[in-house]
């Protein structure tokens, strides 16, 4: 496996991916990583070397700009403000991303699916709902607010792991996207975890009155998921 930084631009904003490939030759597919509310980290680049474990070239993406990162929960929260409260920027952004991803050396530009986790799991969903040509898009709890409707096409498949319990996502909230899904006529899944909260993917979310906490089976299954997922549409 070789891993790199690979720089890239949207206007004057500088981003880079971090991209993990395997030793695999000829071109891959790939899967972008959209990280979650603190910006690429360690968990986001793992996440790219395990898909490259897989025989996909793994990049994790960076939605906030070359060094911009959160410290902690409140700075965190105000970078993923900063794009929530522009849709336009983040669709720009998220665009530049994907195109960048499918420049990549030895990458099948037509072979390109799109997983995220928390808010990156609402940015792969939107990737989807832009039209933005993935074969698949894969929500790791999640957030499922739509936003501002879309005209599509959406031609991505769509799988959302959901915890049942998670107090970011209400049944509200769930039913919305469910009735957003049948007007963009889109092939979607949705798959919850009975009594599982947000971030149940990440190691280290220990906080239940916050409502992020991890669960081990929870993280097992939902790889499991998305691995048959993209075997089928990669």
């Amino acid at each position: 496996m070789h891993t790199e930084l690979v720089p890239y631009a949207e206007g004057s904003d500088a981003f880079d991916l971090f991209v993990a490939r395997p030793t695999v030759p000829g071109p891959r597919p790939a899967v972008m990583v959209v990280h979650a509310f603190g910006g690429r980290n360690p968990f986001a680049e793992e996440k790219a070397r395990a898909l490259a474990a897989l025989g996909w070239v793994g990049a994790a993406i960076d939605l906030y700009g070359v060094g911009r990162r959160g410290t902690d929960r409140a700075t965190s929260s105000a970078l993923m403000g900063e794009l929530l409260q522009d849709p336009a920027k983040l669709r720009r952004r998220l665009r530049a991303s994907f195109e960048a991803v499918q420049r990549l050396d030895g990458v099948d530009p037509g072979r390109v699916g799109a997983i995220g986790f928390c808010f990156g799991g609402l940015c792969a969903l939107l990737a989807a709902r832009m039209g933005l040509p993935l074969r698949g898009a894969v929500s790791f709890h999640g957030l499922l607010k739509i936003g501002e409707p879309l005209p599509g096409p959406v031609t991505a498949r769509i799988l959302v792991l959901h915890g049942q319990d998670d107090p970011m996502v209400p049944t509200a909230d769930v039913a919305a996207f469910a009735a957003e899904m049948k007007r963009v006529d889109a092939d979607w899944a949705l798959h919850a975890y009975p009594g599982v909260m947000h971030a149940f993917t990440n190691p280290e979310a220990n906080d239940p009155d916050f409502g992020t906490v991890y669960d081990a089976d929870a993280d097992r299954r939902s790889w499991v998921e998305m691995r048959r997922f993209f075997e089928d549409t990669l």
